[in-house]
């Protein structure tokens, strides 16, 4: 198999892999409104703008609200962002955000949600309208509560890369931010040495005044190097704590919580293996041992990588130059199912390896 065709199957597996972590909320566009609401099911459809405050607030409550109709074959929980899809928000008279509406099984015209907004009483509502009878499910919390009592014990742990939101109950930013943050604790879990958490600086203003906290949210790095904290000055956005975290600890995850092609690539590893590929049978035994002795030396994280390495180039002086070709392919289609997180990244990281194997040859 030609190399690009193996780089476009593997980018398909990870396209397939991100597709199958999405949210659970269904996003509608122009082409795809009238395809999937008025069908067979039931659609309680939010119109919103991603600048707006309230849609903000509002998501976490949304999201937890489809996450608990996902398996509910008669209702459809759906958004469209009318900032995007501006023909579809005026076709619905909608002049306000977020505006909610539920369009009744086999029919395009809705009736406006006026109820309060959070996942209870519009689980009531959609239960009451599509004839189900959903529980609403409990959705995971990531995002790690600080206290005077735990706050030292977790935030000035050596072993820890903690960002930690100095936040007040009241404060509007603080709820508009909640969410993002949550995500950003969602796509972080896997790593052990990442903590994101939060304190509440009203409720525990002595330590909000120790760490110079005056104005909410407050958002400090304390890397395992750096107990004293340092301010963190970026976007406010998903990816753009995503790739402060990225940058900062060296982990490699995408804004869905995916490992990307990045991880597990070392590049002092990745140059020995270049010369394994290229070696003579009776230099690679040579290029083997200079890996291993590479790897060992290896700290942190990266000692379990350099582990694979040394595993991987074994077995392909045993099985033979086709060997990395074939298992990064089979990996692809393991891939491509569903499983646990730490399966998913425990095979991604060995294909990334694969890969250099691969791309060498």
């Amino acid at each position: 198999m030609a190399k690009s065709q193996i780089w476009f199957g593997l980018a398909l597996v990870a396209l397939l892999v991100v597709s199958a972590v999405a949210d659970d909320v269904v996003v509608l566009t122009e082409d795809s409104f009238e395809k999937e609401v008025g069908k067979d099911k039931g659609a309680l459809v939010e119109f919103y703008a991603p600048w707006c405050g309230h849609c903000k607030k509002l998501a976490p409550e949304y999201e937890k609200l489809a996450a608990s109709f996902k398996k509910a074959k008669s209702v459809l929980i759906a958004k469209v962002d009318c900032d995007e899809h501006k023909t579809v928000c005026t076709k619905y008279d909608v002049s306000g955000y977020p505006t909610i509406k539920w369009f009744p099984k086999g029919s395009l015209e809705p009736q406006k949600y006026e109820g309060p907004r959070n996942a209870e009483a519009l689980a009531e509502f959609v239960n009451k309208e599509g004839g189900t009878n959903v529980k609403l499910a409990a959705v995971p919390q990531y995002v790690v509560v600080l206290t005077p009592d735990n706050f030292d014990e977790i935030v000035l742990d050596q072993n820890k890369d903690v960002l930690v939101e100095f936040y007040a109950p009241w404060c509007g930013h603080c709820k508009s931010l909640a969410p993002v943050y949550e995500k950003v604790a969602t796509v972080f879990k896997q790593e052990e040495g990442v903590v994101i958490a939060n304190l509440d600086a009203d409720a525990h203003k002595s330590l909000g005044e120790k760490y110079g906290v005056s104005g909410f949210p407050t958002l400090k790095f304390f890397p395992k190097d750096n107990k004293a904290g340092q301010d963190y000055d970026g976007g406010r956005d998903l990816d753009d704590f995503v790739s402060f975290i990225n940058d900062k600890v060296g982990t490699s995850r995408d804004s869905k919580g995916q490992l990307t092609s990045k991880a597990g690539v070392v590049e002092s590893l990745d140059a020995l293996v270049k010369e394994l590929v290229a070696a003579s049978e009776d230099e690679k035994k040579a290029v083997l041992s200079r890996i291993e002795e590479e790897a060992s030396n290896l700290k942190g994280s990266t000692a379990r990588y350099g582990k694979l390495y040394s595993s991987l180039a074994k077995k392909y002086i045993e099985k033979g130059s086709g060997y990395a070709t074939k298992e990064a392919e089979r990996l692809g289609r393991v891939l491509s199912k569903s499983m646990s997180p730490v399966k998913a990244d425990e095979l991604t990281l060995k294909r990334n390896i694969l890969n250099t194997f691969v791309a060498s040859s």
